[in-house]
């Protein structure tokens, strides 16, 4: 039942030889690995306002900085962009800011950039659903599902993980539809409002000082402060560049060539997309709103609530829900090359029946989905976390960009180590406005959190360390040392399962064997020698008595004592086990949860080796039995 389920649900297995044919075109690329940074284009403007149109300032002196906020982005990110897509052909082999930095600034700077980006993944998918969530009830028709939007969001990433458990290609496929119709949708919105604004007529969004989060629509002031903190607002317009980088193997053949194309077509859109939003914002003067998102009241006021604007939205919902997919597909690939290195657990470098790094998906689901209930599915609550560690991944990798083109010297390395120089200096610029401007909304979590994943990636390695060294032999050792070999057959009582643990165990041919039998009273204790003698068993029966009725510590003890009669010897407990039809019956629960405890105890003991003989009772057997 269980493998018929996952077939259904993830669809049936991929040979490793099929690795090559799930890379994917261009095409599909962009709605995979863009779709985080386009759908920034979404809810950047919006969170700008938030912060330049609310508490001493207003509506009309935030929406007077939109457009140099703005273009200040748009800057910022054609830098980077130069930046990554040399990256992208000198480490065709992905891993992005973490690859760059382990290989040009050492462990500790790498350990920075790899988990200020797992983190970053995994804000994005939270702030992506919960964005999406908030596209989906400023729709007209679902307002009143606004108290649900946690439920929505954990539900939304359900679906999501579903579809990325089917493999890469698989979801990028299914994913690329919505992907497109947003970037038609709001290309559409920003081309016909801005033609209605300079060459036509159109009315301002209407102001309804009940929904506006801020305090007044004109006067008050608006500092240095909050405008650098609405460009960090605007600045997550950014995050998502990192991706191509991450997963350039993901690409077909050249994929260097490949991804480095698609970041230019990313760029392009992201900027024009960004840029145009905030200009049109500029002139319609929407206001900051938790129950309806700025680019809904600007598609009303463009379309009226017609079929156009119910298109956009639903592509808004869209894009926003399915952005997360960018982190889906890079967070599980680059917690794979972090666990190769040793710093997560191995579990997360392999891979599962379609390919992909199934533990790293799940592990980012929950994450995200844990994120999603601590902050009420808000994104204004969650925007304050997220750039910290995307800008922290921007300056470490343009800086080892620099170091390598030092080093490496190719092609055109002087203008390219001037880009990237640049590019550290301004994304650190960056980081520390965002640090500064954002500490007390929140972006203090990632300050702490990073430097405890660090301390986790330490641990980890420490312990496959000491695990190697300990493993290790030397070639003198290959050959083993002579011991002896005790089988311990545990018995409950007389049955057809004993019969067949006892045959096990003399097929063994061990150096002793004997069965023990934990006894809480004399009388059952010779009630057992009688039955034992009665049917004729060679094997000697030794009794453990256990006046607290336990089971596990008295077989422990006694184990201590034949390894003293015995020394150098390595002992085998064999179990009797019942197992009822198969392994999903419910009838299992009924049997063997002694036996389930003593060898949980047991795997902890040296020189020990636990064995489970079972004895199947079909339905057949079984009703036969019950007749007797």
């Amino acid at each position: 039942m269980w493998t018929f389920l996952k077939r259904v649900l993830v669809g049936r297995p991929l040979a490793t030889d099929q690795q090559e044919h799930q890379r994917i075109p261009k095409v599909v690329a962009l709605a995979v690995f863009s779709s985080d940074a386009i759908s920034s284009t979404a809810y950047a403007t919006e969170e700008i306002l938030f912060v330049t149109a609310v508490g001493a300032s207003s509506l009309a002196l935030g929406l007077s900085k939109l457009v140099p906020i703005a273009a200040a982005v748009a800057i910022l990110l054609i830098i980077v962009v130069t930046s990554y897509r040399r990256t992208i052909f000198a480490y065709p082999g992905g891993g992005g800011s973490y690859v760059v930095s382990r290989e040009n600034l050492g462990k500790v700077p790498s350990l920075v950039a790899g988990a200020s980006i797992l983190v970053d993944y995994i804000l994005t998918v939270a702030v992506s659903i919960s964005a999406g969530v908030a596209a989906i009830i400023s729709i007209p028709a679902f307002r009143g599902v606004e108290h649900q939007r946690v439920v929505l969001g954990l539900v939304l990433i359900g679906l999501i993980t579903l579809g990325n458990l089917r493999g890469l290609k698989e979801s990028g496929t299914i994913f690329a539809f919505p992907t497109y119709l947003y970037m038609l949708s709001i290309g559409g919105l920003v081309l016909y409002g801005l033609y209605r604004v300079y060459f036509g007529h159109i009315s301002p969004v209407a102001f309804d000082p009940t929904h506006f989060e801020g305090a007044r629509a004109a006067g008050g002031s608006l500092g240095l402060f909050l405008i650098l903190k609405g460009f960090s607002s605007g600045a997550v317009a950014l995050t998502g560049i990192e991706a191509i980088a991450d997963g350039v193997p993901a690409f077909r053949k050249p994929a260097s060539k490949n991804a480095a194309t698609t970041l230019m077509w990313m760029a392009i859109i992201l900027g024009t997309l960004f840029f145009g939003t905030a200009l049109l914002a500029s002139r319609l003067h929407p206001f900051p709103s938790h129950d309806e998102t700025v680019l809904s009241q600007m598609a009303r006021t463009v379309y009226g609530e017609g079929p156009l604007y119910f298109i956009l939205q639903v592509a808004t919902a869209g894009i926003l829900t399915l952005a997360a997919n960018t982190a889906y597909a890079d967070f599980p690939r680059l917690s794979s090359i972090i666990a190769r290195d040793g710093y997560l657990p191995r579990q997360f470098a392999n891979r599962g029946d379609r390919l992909g790094f199934s533990n790293g998906i799940i592990f980012l689901a929950l994450a995200a989905s844990a994120l999603i209930v601590a902050f009420g599915g808000i994104t204004n609550k969650l925007i304050p976390l997220y750039a910290v560690g995307v800008f922290t991944s921007f300056t470490l990798s343009q800086f080892g960009m620099v170091r390598y083109q030092q080093a490496h010297k190719p092609p055109g390395w002087r203008i390219g180590m001037v880009v990237s120089a640049t590019g550290s200096g301004v994304t650190f610029l960056v980081l520390l406005i965002v640090a500064i401007t954002k500490f007390a909304s929140g972006a203090w979590v990632p300050l702490v959190v990073v430097p405890g994943i660090i301390v986790m990636f330490l641990g980890i390695r420490r312990h496959y360390d000491k695990v190697t060294l300990a493993l290790a032999i030397k070639p003198d050792e290959v050959r083993p040392e002579a011991i002896n070999h005790t089988v311990v057959v545990l018995v409950g009582r007389i049955h057809k399962g004993v019969v067949k643990a006892l045959a096990y165990s003399r097929s063994l041919h061990p150096n002793h064997l004997l069965a023990v039998y934990v006894t809480h009273e004399d009388e059952d204790r010779d009630a057992m020698q009688n039955q034992w003698e009665e049917f004729g068993f060679d094997t000697p029966l030794e009794f453990v008595h256990s006046p607290y009725r336990d089971l596990v510590e008295p077989v422990m003890d006694h184990l201590d004592d034949l390894a003293e009669r015995w020394p150098n010897s390595i002992t085998t407990v064999v179990i009797p086990e019942f197992v009822m039809g198969k392994l999903y019956d419910f009838r299992n629960l009924l049997h063997n949860q002694s036996a389930l405890a003593l060898k949980a105890a047991l795997l902890t003991r040296e020189n020990t080796v636990v064995t489970s003989v079972p004895y199947h009772l079909g339905s057949a057997s079984t009703d036969e039995s019950t007749k007797r």
